[in-house]
């Protein structure tokens, strides 16, 4: 009975140490980490939610260089045959990016009750080594620390020391965060934190996950950040839309419904017409632009009185013209009286 109750104790007391490690954030400004959840709090009431419609890409990727930290959830909830769709996402993943020292470097944080790094930034740096490390990944079961997750990427993985290049080097930190259930930690300090510090945080939710506490982690604008998909059976289709917004894929290129011009944004497009015409409501077909003729009409009066002008114009012209051929007459006729001079 006391070795049961000593037991007991020893894992309460380990999950309060976990979930005091979440909260202490020694080194980062509480204000920055205010304004940040007060930012999130803000836009948390919109529906910010992406259900999966993976588009059409192919496999080409101009991938800017990035440090990318994956942080899996592995808690009981995901079984066995879920944790392996999840292995095969990270991999397509690896697949679809630059991988190399000069290129993006990857790192996986594996969490449930516990947190383990399974690999750091500076671990692997090519696709075969990194894959393979990606297969011996596995599951933790237990409890659900995401905060604890989100604390340990940022003061352990998104290091100098793990592999993370320095600020001056101005390399995207992206942190993907892929659950299935409700956090037993407290997540929005945390992830304010994480977002503070430059890290940008996508949240990716499957079935039970809750959306709360993804767009309370994830960053702004939420629709951008924030995805949802119903099984683990199709996450790996997600690499499509990571491939968009990671590795800089045109949206224009990968398709639209535009008639006349596609203009890329972001992670998505809009329409635009040729000079001449202008946008219809759809926001995507063109009408040519009605120019109305404009005739002015003069008060007859003034026509009168111009042409009265010519003509009084005319007349004194023909006058002048008379009178110096008379002129020239009469000189020629002087001449011939007087002779040559």
């Amino acid at each position: 009975m006391k070795s049961l109750f000593g037991s007991l104790v020893y894992c309460i007391f380990l999950f309060v140490s976990d979930v005091y490690g979440t909260y202490s954030l020694n080194g980062f400004d509480p204000q920055q980490v205010t304004a940040q959840s007060y930012a999130q709090r803000r836009n948390i009431a919109r529906p910010p939610l992406r259900t999966l419609a993976p588009s059409a890409t192919d496999n080409s990727c101009r991938s800017r260089p990035l440090d990318l930290v994956f942080i899996i959830d592995s808690s009981r909830s995901v079984r066995p045959g879920e944790f392996e769709k999840v292995k095969i996402f990270l991999a397509d993943m690896v697949d679809t990016l630059d991988v190399g020292p000069e290129a993006t470097r990857v790192a996986v944080v594996n969490y449930a009750s516990t947190v383990k790094i399974e690999f750091l930034l500076k671990a692997h740096l090519n696709k075969p080594n990194m894959k393979q490390a990606i297969t011996r990944i596995e599951p933790l079961a237990a409890g659900t620390m995401t905060g604890l997750a989100i604390k340990s990427a940022m003061t352990e993985a998104f290091t100098e020391e793990s592999g993370a290049r320095p600020k001056s080097k101005n390399i995207a930190k992206v942190a993907i965060i892929v659950t299935d259930g409700r956090p037993q930690d407290q997540v929005e300090e945390v992830s304010a934190a994480a977002r503070g510090s430059g890290i940008e945080i996508y949240a990716v939710g499957v079935d039970r996950a809750d959306m709360t506490s993804l767009r309370l982690m994830a960053s702004n604008p939420l629709e951008d950040h924030v995805f949802y998909v119903e099984t683990y059976g199709v996450i790996e289709k997600l690499t499509s839309k990571f491939r968009e917004t990671l590795c800089g894929v045109d949206p224009c290129a990968m398709g639209h419904d535009c008639e006349h011009i596609c203009v890329s944004s972001n992670a998505s497009h809009h329409c635009k017409c040729r000079k001449g015409y202008i946008l219809n409501l759809d926001q995507k077909t063109c009408t040519l632009k009605q120019i109305k003729a404009v005739v002015v009409v003069e008060d007859p009066c003034k026509c009168e009185a111009r042409l009265a002008f010519q003509m009084q114009t005319q007349a004194a012209l023909q006058e002048i013209t008379a009178r110096l051929a008379d002129m020239t007459g009469r000189v020629e006729q002087i001449e011939n009286i007087l002779g040559p001079v």
